[in-house]
C-alpha cells in the first residue's frame, strides 16, 4: 500500500478496494458505540452496519432499529464469528477488549478498538504478540486503536509542521486537557488512564518517540473535585530524547471541553486547540483564523476527527488491513498509564517499562 502525505494526515491510495461495502459489527452501543453506528450509517462511505451487540438488549434493539438490515447478536463473540461480518468496531467496556481483539485476530478480520486496547500493559502486549504472529504469516495488520486525535486536522497539521523543520527542533510540549465535569466514580487514577492517555498518544505521535518516565504532581484541588480525589493534576513526560511534555489535566472546571497543545521549538512555536486554527509564532511569522468558541464536549470538538478516523479505517479494512495507530500504540499507552498511576500514588518519578519491539 502506498500513502500520500496531506494537510489532513496520511491518506491511503484507493487501489484494489473491493466493490462490496464493508459489513461491520459494532460491539457495545453506549455513547461511543452508538455514535459509531450513526457515523458508519450516515457519514462514512463504503460500509454498512450489519450487526450490533450489547449487554443491554433493549438499547441494542433501539440502535439496530435505526439501521435497515441491522441485526442484534446478543453474544459479542458470536458477532465476531458471524460469516456475514467483515470487520468489527469494539466499543465495549475495557475489560472485554482483550478477548474480543484476540478473537478478531484469530478470525483474521480488521478491528477498530476504542481505547484502552486492554486494561493493563501485560494483556495489551499479549494482543501485540498475537497480531505479530498473524502479520508474520500474512503481511497484514488487523488492530487499530481509537486515538482519534491523530486524525484531527489541527494535530495532523502540527505534526507536518514539526516534520518540516520550519520551527526548528522541538524542545518542550505544553498540553491542556480540561472537562466541565466527570461522573462521581471518576478517580484520580482514571484521570491518568482515561484522560491523559490521549496526551500520551499525542506526545508519541507529534514527537515520534517513546515516553521514558512519568512524574505526577498534585496541586491544590478544586472544591468541585470528586470527593477525595486530586483535581487538577500536573503530569510530566520525559521523552527518550530528553524532550519534556507537561500536561495539565483538570476534569471539573465547570466551563467546557478544552484541549490545547503547544510545541516550543528552537526557532518558533505553534499552538492548536484555541478554536483559532493553528497559531504559529516565529521570526516575523504569526497566523490564525477567527475564534468560533469552545466545544461543550469531546464528541463535538473531535467530530471531524472521528469521521476521518472511521472513514480511513473503513477504506483500509476493505483491503483487509488498518490505517492508523496500531496495537503497539495501544500497548505503549497502557505501559505509560501504568507508570503514571504508580507515579500518582508514590509521588515519585517512575520509569516506563516497555517490552522489546
Amino acid at each position: 500500500m502506498t500513502t500520500t502525505e496531506t494537510a489532513a494526515g496520511v491518506l491511503p491510495e484507493m487501489a484494489d478496494v473491493p466493490a462490496r461495502d464493508l459489513r461491520v459489527a459494532v460491539l457495545g452501543v453506549g455513547m461511543m458505540g452508538a455514535d459509531h453506528v450513526a457515523r458508519l450509517h450516515s457519514r462514512v462511505s463504503g460500509a454498512e452496519v450489519v450487526a450490533v451487540s450489547d449487554a443491554f438488549t433493549e438499547k441494542a434493539e433501539q440502535v439496530a432499529a435505526e439501521v435497515p438490515g441491522c441485526r442484534v447478536i446478543a453474544d459479542p463473540m458470536a458477532a465476531i464469528a458471524d460469516p456475514e461480518v467483515d470487520a468489527v468496531v469494539i466499543a465495549t467496556p475495557g475489560q472485554f477488549h482483550e478477548a474480543q481483539a484476540l478473537a478478531c485476530i484469530e478470525r483474521g478480520i480488521p478491528v477498530l478498538c476504542e481505547k484502552p486496547l486492554t486494561m493493563d500493559a501485560d494483556s495489551s502486549l499479549a494482543v501485540v504478540r498475537a497480531e505479530d504472529e498473524f502479520a508474520a504469516r500474512t503481511g497484514r495488520r488487523l488492530v487499530q486503536v481509537g486515538f482519534m486525535r491523530r486524525f484531527d486536522p489541527e494535530y495532523a497539521q502540527l505534526r507536518l509542521l514539526i516534520a518540516s523543520g520550519d520551527i526548528g527542533e522541538p524542545l518542550v510540549v505544553h498540553c491542556v486537557h480540561r472537562n466541565a465535569a466527570v461522573p462521581p466514580h471518576f478517580t484520580s487514577e482514571m484521570m491518568i488512564t482515561d484522560s491523559v492517555v490521549h496526551e500520551v498518544d499525542v506526545a508519541r505521535f507529534l514527537l515520534d518517540e517513546e515516553i521514558a518516565a512519568v512524574t505526577v504532581l498534585r496541586p491544590k484541588a478544586t472544591r468541585h473535585a470528586v470527593a477525595g480525589q486530586s483535581d487538577p493534576l500536573l503530569v510530566l513526560f520525559e521523552m527518550t530524547s530528553g524532550r519534556i511534555v507537561d500536561v495539565e489535566c483538570f476534569v471539573s472546571t465547570g466551563v467546557a471541553y478544552e484541549v490545547r497543545t503547544e510545541v516550543v521549538a528552537e526557532d518558533g512555536s505553534a499552538m492548536i486547540g484555541l478554536d483559532l486554527g493553528i497559531v504559529r509564532q516565529g521570526a516575523g511569522t504569526r497566523g490564525a483564523i477567527r475564534s468560533t468558541g469552545i466545544a461543550p464536549d469531546f464528541r463535538e470538538r473531535f467530530a471531524r476527527a472521528y469521521d476521518i478516523e472511521v472513514q480511513r479505517w473503513v477504506d483500509a479494512a476493505r483491503r483487509g488491513t488498518i490505517d492508523g495507530p496500531g496495537a503497539w500504540d495501544g500497548y505503549a499507552a497502557s505501559a505509560v498509564g501504568t507508570a503514571g498511576v504508580e507515579a500518582l500514588r508514590s509521588g515519585r518519578r517512575t520509569e516506563v517499562r516497555l517490552a522489546p519491539r
